[in-house]
């Protein structure tokens, strides 16, 4: 007698670009690269670190035998959740779990009000992050762009600090050096409350870039041995262009790929075991035509999709991009490239996806784009749910009910699951609503949209203390003064 429970077993659809074989021969290339070839490391103490640890060192060069590889990987957390300050969001990162948000540096910005690109402002981080607050298929923040309106060299503090108090998800942060990576820690621990508050529940996470092909430099590795050293979870991750940093075939694209990851993996690991490193990066190939770094490419979903496998069976955290595109305006080429890199972020299943919002080959930041990207996301995932197969869903006394030649739009099951149906805030399905002539167009739609979160979506800036504002003001008055007076 067979008994049939109730019990159901989650299903996540994701496809696969690799075999077993072909990860396992990416993964030992990567640690005869490792062992061989080895990579310069421009740290005194990170090159201590390691040639401590059994990696032979010729000048600057480190050659790191596969067994710390594998001993690093063995003490990498499977799992980190990253929360925000006031307790209402957080990002689990582990297996099966993919959240997206936008990018940083854009220098320019598409006026959300004017849809004018111009230079971007501090104005703008606090804009970015309430509409990041607002959409919510977006799991975390970044900025969108490069403040261009503050004191030289503290644009990354101030845009952490304004971020921060205008969403309640997880921010990712980033700087050029350790000293403005403690401010940007200073601020996160003022408004967790303190420093033991924030190592309990952390929210921030801390985006970190090695030089290609295979260099570390002293400040990329300053900052990695800095977030390691105050348990602050960060990701280590190249941004490797085909054809001009790394080998033009895709395979080597993701050998050097890895084996940058894998070296801030290492270290981290022997900063402080079990400390949260995210390997991955942005992956694409030179446009030969342009000589530009193509964020519309097929093959930025390619390689994503490949180095989020790999990062799957090494059991280690992955970053990716998606949600972006070449084209400098938002069209029907910026939907298609969009549209196409989330689907393939979120079927090969990589966990934190950034760059969402990206125009004109990551030159502009794009609100509208990134609003229409959460209806893309918010597709993609309902696509990745699969289908349930339960006694409800095959539904057999519905089906016996009706019989042949039935109707079941007014039956009380289909009711109640039609509820389930995707549902769509922009696209437009009804023929009267497409035909008429004041019918608008998508871009229109998304861009009324975009201007009604910023006109009505205020952001949680008000349950911030005045004690805790004062903190967050001095760290940057602190800033100012140290930059003024190091200033020739």
């Amino acid at each position: 007698m067979s008994i049939r429970t109730n019990l159901s077993e989650e299903q996540i659809i994701q496809f696969s670009f690799l075999s077993e074989g072909q990860k396992i021969r990416i993964y030992s290339e990567t640690l005869e690269v490792l062992q061989y070839t080895g990579v310069d490391v421009h740290h005194p103490h990170a090159r201590y670190l390691l040639s401590e640890n059994g990696c032979p060192r010729k000048g600057e060069r480190i050659y790191i035998p596969s067994q710390l590889v594998k001993w690093a990987l063995s003490r990498v957390p499977p799992i980190t959740t990253i929360h925000s300050w006031d307790g209402s969001n957080r990002l689990r990162i582990e297996n099966g779990r993919t959240y997206f948000g936008p990018g940083p540096t854009c220098p320019n910005f598409i006026d959300p009000k004017t849809g004018e690109k111009r230079k971007y402002k501090r104005e703008d981080a606090s804009t970015v992050a309430r509409v990041c607050d607002a959409l919510p298929e977006i799991g975390f923040t970044m900025s969108l762009g490069s403040i261009n309106d503050v004191t030289d060299g503290l644009e990354e503090i101030y845009e952490f600090a304004d971020m921060i108090q205008n969403t309640t998800k997880p921010v990712t942060a980033w700087c050029f050096t350790k000293e403005h990576c403690r401010d940007i820690h200073n601020i996160a621990a003022a408004i967790a409350g303190g420093e033991e508050k924030f190592k309990h529940r952390p929210n921030y996470i801390f985006y970190n870039e090695p030089i290609s092909p295979l260099t570390c430099d002293f400040n990329a590795l300053d900052k990695l041995i800095y977030c390691a050293e105050n348990q602050i979870p960060q990701i280590f991750a190249p941004a490797n262009t085909g054809g001009a940093t790394v080998p033009a075939t895709h395979a080597s694209h993701l050998v050097i790929t890895l084996a940058e990851s894998l070296t801030g993996a290492v270290l981290s690991q022997l900063v402080k075991p079990g400390s949260c490193i995210i390997i991955g990066g942005t992956q694409s190939i030179l446009d030969m035509r342009r000589m530009t770094f193509s964020y519309g490419a097929p093959e930025l979903n390619i390689l994503g999709a490949g180095l989020s496998e790999i990062s799957e069976y090494l059991g280690l955290p992955v970053f990716s991009a998606a949600g972006c595109s070449d084209s400098k305006v938002l069209d029907p080429q910026a939907a298609i490239e969009a549209n196409m890199s989330i689907n393939s972020a979120m079927l090969s299943g990589a966990n934190l996806v950034h760059d969402v919002g990206f125009l004109n080959s990551g030159m502009t930041g794009s609100l509208p784009l990134l609003v229409m990207a959460n209806e893309i996301i918010s597709m993609s995932r309902y696509i990745t749910q699969g289908i349930s197969i339960t006694e409800e869903t095959l539904a057999e006394e519905v089906i016996n009910e009706i019989g042949p030649g039935g109707n079941y739009k007014n039956h009380e099951h289909t009711k109640k699951m039609s509820q389930t149906f995707w549902q769509s805030k922009l696209l437009k399905g009804n023929p009267e609503e497409l035909e008429s002539s004041r019918s608008k167009s998508l871009k229109e739609r998304v861009s009324d949209q975009t201007r009604s979160i910023i006109d009505k979506h205020p952001g949680p800036r008000d349950k911030i203390s005045n004690v805790v504002r004062e903190q967050i003001n001095s760290i940057l008055d602190a800033a100012e003064k140290k930059r003024k007076n190091n200033s020739p």
